[in-house]
């Protein structure tokens, strides 16, 4: 038990040294090398109190390796940029935080950290198996443990834990002090969100049924538009770029390949292999896999359809053939129904690149390389009959067809790159791709003569609008007349169409999520019809048919939840101001480009870690 209890509390000893951000203390993995990183030193300081080189390190490194962790692909140079600054903006906060600290006097006794460590255990330890007694955490193993404890070790961790973290505690409540939310405040967000609508509703589509003939926008409001709104204008710095891509999504060849894998797997079955030792060696769906396949009992729908039609259909206890889905070819089992829950077990067969197709990938990607070395990239795909495709990309928005964000190419396309210039075959998540620079462009004011027709449009689309509005004005006499929109149905082209029953918080099938019509149909009287409502693009005219009350029952069992969420989320704003606040206020140093560019200049910085 020692033992584990040593490997379990790694943690506790790091997170003494560490900053919450919001509402959390931030946890670090304990994979530090120990390296002083001397020859670095000082990187800034924070009102004063200098930024070392190894708290950087450090906080790099435990981020770095919670990313890695993460995620089955390697950290790109995009994702690094941010760990960089994701560790510096740490330290930063850290220090202010320990200043704030100082600053207001608050400390920790000894009976704090006492009752502190025997009833309130941190999460990680509160979760540890050898704490927990069916499945729940046991108080008394808990204490039982502290009480006969001999590891030194392990229990000065837990004393330096609750020392920095009870002094944040208290910082937090001060900063967050006086949030409370009245039951008449909860109830109103609740019914906020839970009542219902049905409504309906005529869409006077301007955009469709007014021709642009029948609107003129002179060059004169064309140029006042443009002066009036030069921000809207300004574009970052982009490049157009040439480039392959080659996919590493599974070929028709791979998924035929699986198919006859789950094809072997369920003759094998059929022929009287044991269903849980072959789910164990063979599926891909790890959960299932360690209980024999058992998926446990769900109800209808729970599952994508083609799966869910085999098991409310097929017989029970006989082992189905392979049905393919999105996650690959199945192999099911039903093992009991009852109404609309099944219970059922299968064998999980993903479609993926075999091994020949992943090595003839990989020696297309390689191939394509060497060949850029000395041609351009039209010529090398050319030679490996790939095609190219062109597109402009942004910083802001670095996404390519076909390959998805562009992570590892990034700082080659913006920072590296002369025009015509080739890069070598980078390897993103969906593809392998190699880019050639067609041209860059440095951020600025887009020019008044290629924003002309868009400026035209929008115009032309804000006049239209009007004109509906003007005919809705005209319309609503006589929908109100007959008392119902039914009455405009067909007129000069409009149709009457209906939507819901929905909450506000839902998307209105017609009217959209949260607009402006929507939020007017909650406030009409029950068949009462609006004014002319104007969106972005549209003009509505609604017709409340029915509303359902939110149930006051319910939001009673609910309530305390919902006061603690509300709270928690006002604390989360309230923190992330305050923090901002003191940055704002803070003198701050940041000198890591002037000290690690000597470094750089022989060794990259995501060498040295």
């Amino acid at each position: 038990m020692m033992r584990q209890m040593r490997e379990n509390t790694k943690w506790i000893m790091l997170v003494t040294a560490i900053a919450f951000v919001a509402l959390m203390v931030f946890e670090w993995g304990m994979d530090v090398t120990g390296q002083s990183g001397a020859g670095f030193g000082e990187i800034g300081r924070v009102n004063g109190t200098p930024v070392m080189y190894e708290q950087y390190q450090m906080t790099y490194r435990n981020l770095y390796e919670q990313v890695s962790r993460s995620q089955v692909e390697p950290v790109s140079s995009a994702q690094n940029r941010e760990i960089e600054e994701a560790a510096w903006n740490e330290l930063v906060n850290q220090i202010l935080i320990q200043q704030e600290l100082g600053r207001r006097g608050i400390r920790v006794t000894d009976q704090e950290v006492r009752d502190m460590a025997r009833f309130m255990p941190p999460q990680e330890l509160a979760l540890d198996p050898l704490f927990q007694t069916d499945g729940q955490f046991d108080i008394q193993k808990y204490q039982d443990f502290l009480a006969n404890s001999a590891d030194e070790l392990f229990l000065l961790q837990l004393e330096a834990y609750y020392r920095d973290m009870i002094p944040r505690n208290k910082l937090l409540r001060q900063v967050s002090s006086g949030i409370y939310f009245t039951d008449a405040e909860l109830w109103e967000q609740y019914r906020f969100d839970n009542e219902r609508a049905q409504v309906r509703f005529v869409a006077f589509n301007p955009g469709e049924r007014i021709l642009d003939g029948a609107v003129q926008v002179s060059e004169e409001e064309i140029e006042d538009w443009y002066d009036e709104h030069q921000d809207d204008f300004q574009v970052p710095t982009q490049v157009d770029v040439k480039y392959v891509a080659l996919t590493k999504a599974p070929l028709r060849e791979d998924s035929l390949s699986a198919g006859e894998r789950a094809g072997g797997i369920y003759d094998e079955l059929i022929g009287g292999a044991d269903f849980a030792e072959v789910a164990q060696r063979e599926s891909s769906d790890e959960v299932s896999a360690a209980n024999g396949g058992d998926l446990g009992t769900f109800g209808r729908g729970q599952m994508v359809p083609a799966f869910d039609s085999v098991v409310f259909n097929a017989p029970l206890n006989r082992v189905q053939e392979p049905i393919e889905t999105s996650f690959g070819f199945h192999i099911v089992e039903v093992l009991s129904r009852a109404g609309d829950s099944a219970q059922a077990r299968h064998v999980l067969i993903p479609v993926e690149r075999t091994n020949e197709s992943e090595i003839r990938l990989l020696t297309l990607a390689d191939s394509l390389e060497v060949l850029g070395e000395s041609m351009t990239l039209e010529e090398a795909a050319s030679a490996l009959d790939v095609p190219t495709s062109q597109q402009v990309m942004t910083e802001l928005f670095p996404f390519l067809a076909g390959v998805g964000q562009v992570s590892d190419g990034l700082d080659w396309a913006f920072r590296e790159a002369s025009p015509e210039e080739v890069s070598p075959v980078f390897e993103d998540q969906q593809a392998f791709y190699m880019m050639e620079l067609v041209s860059s462009s440095p951020e600025g004011v887009q020019p008044l003569e290629s924003a002309r027709q868009t400026i035209r449009e929008y115009l032309q689309l804000e006049k239209k609008i009007e004109m509906a509005r003007v005919e809705a004005e005209e319309l609503v006499l006589t929908a109100r007349e007959a008392g119902t929109l039914e009455e405009l149905d067909g007129v000069d082209g409009l149709s009457v169409e209906t939507s819901g029953p929905n909450s506000r918080i839902e998307f209105f099938p017609g009217l959209g999520y949260q607009t402006q019509a929507v939020g007017a149909a909650f406030g009409l009287g029950i068949n009462e019809i609006s004014d002319p409502v104007v969106t972005e693009s549209n003009v509505f005219l609604v017709q409340l048919l029915e509303k359902t009350t939110a149930d006051s029952l319910a939001w009673e069992e609910q309530k305390i939840d919902q006061r603690a969420q509300s709270v928690f989320a006002v604390q989360q704003q309230r923190l992330d101001q305050w923090i901002a606040a003191m940055r704002d206020a803070a003198d701050i140093i940041d000198r890591r480009e002037e000290v690690f560019q000597p470094q750089e200049q022989t060794a990259p910085m995501g060498g040295i870690f």
